[in-house]
């Protein structure tokens, strides 16, 4: 209808009230989230994308993508106030993730920029809320800052982001420390790294890995192995590569999709069952690695 908002689409007629084939990821607390969720780099950066990237958080929530990422780096905070109008008279339903930049992540730094995420989220509280990357602040003052914003209710877990194995035993050793619930880390079939020591090491402690760029910004998407594996099952080459990444447990994706056709695309990832041939081709495409690699990121 000619002047209709899209960001309205998803309370049409037409909203599905059926979610995808539901797959879980144990957080060490005992808490179960969405194993495909939704990341949210780049949006608000431009003002025409803005009511289409609202309404597609809005139908990933309906397809069951309820775990949604952001980061008060991202535009700046104005990707905090979109997610938070996006998920507005709908809060109960999401998983909400935030960061919070290493600048700011002193003990009463981390607090402060916790209460500006949440003014600009328009919420009383973040789910889980991550340590972006690791800054020049002693790890052992930014859990301090996150115990404090626990105590007071203003986020309910925390956790890291681009921690390899060494950074993750300091977290462990620190007082404390024993409470962090993910590490979000650039997880993809070209990079794989992880796989040698920081997949292991946190599988062992059940800690789950979230993977952000899960198909490295569409780049690998003309590779001939992962267009022959899509065509055997009649997918495309983005949901083979989403689902190589949720192919095992403790493995949670935020793709970005701001698209309504993406999202659908992103939700049928789930359905998904790779074999034992496929992996062996796409193992062969892009080998795991044979010795340590630093942890990258984008």
């Amino acid at each position: 209808m000619a002047g209709a908002d899209p960001a309205r689409a998803p309370d049409s007629p037409e909203r599905p009230h059926m979610t995808t084939t539901a797959r879980s990821v144990v957080l060490p607390s005992g808490e179960r989230i969405a194993a495909l969720g939704q990341g949210t780099w780049h949006f608000a950066e431009r003002p025409a994308r803005r009511a289409e990237e609202i309404a597609s958080i809005r139908l990933g929530v309906d397809l069951g993508m309820t775990v949604i990422d952001t980061a008060e780096m991202y535009a700046d905070g104005a990707s905090e106030i979109l997610v938070g109008e996006a998920i507005a008279g709908r809060r109960d339903e999401v998983f909400l993730v935030d960061k919070v930049l290493p600048r700011h992540a002193t003990r009463a730094g981390t607090v402060r920029a916790c209460e500006a995420s949440l003014a600009r989220l328009g919420t009383d509280r973040i789910d889980l809320y991550l340590l972006h990357w690791r800054g020049g602040v002693p790890l052992a003052e930014t859990i301090a800052g996150f115990a404090d914003l626990t105590e007071r209710g203003l986020i309910r877990y925390w956790g890291v982001s681009n921690l390899d194995a060494d950074d993750m035993a300091e977290v462990a050793g620190v007082p404390g420390g024993d409470q962090v619930q993910t590490d979000q880390i650039l997880y993809n079939l070209v990079r794989r790294g992880p796989e040698y020591d920081l997949l292991p090491w946190l599988s062992g402690r059940r800690i789950p890995v979230m993977a952000y760029s899960p198909i490295e910004q569409g780049r690998l998407l003309g590779h001939p192995a992962l267009g022959e594996v899509a065509r055997r099952h009649g997918a495309t080459p983005a949901q083979i590569a989403l689902a190589w990444v949720l192919r095992a447990d403790g493995v949670n994706a935020i793709p970005r999709a701001g698209t309504l056709d993406h999202v659908r695309d992103n939700a049928a990832a789930l359905r998904i069952r790779l074999g034992d041939e496929d992996l062996t081709s796409l193992d062969e495409a892009f080998p795991p690695p044979a010795r340590p690699r630093p942890l990258e990121m984008l």
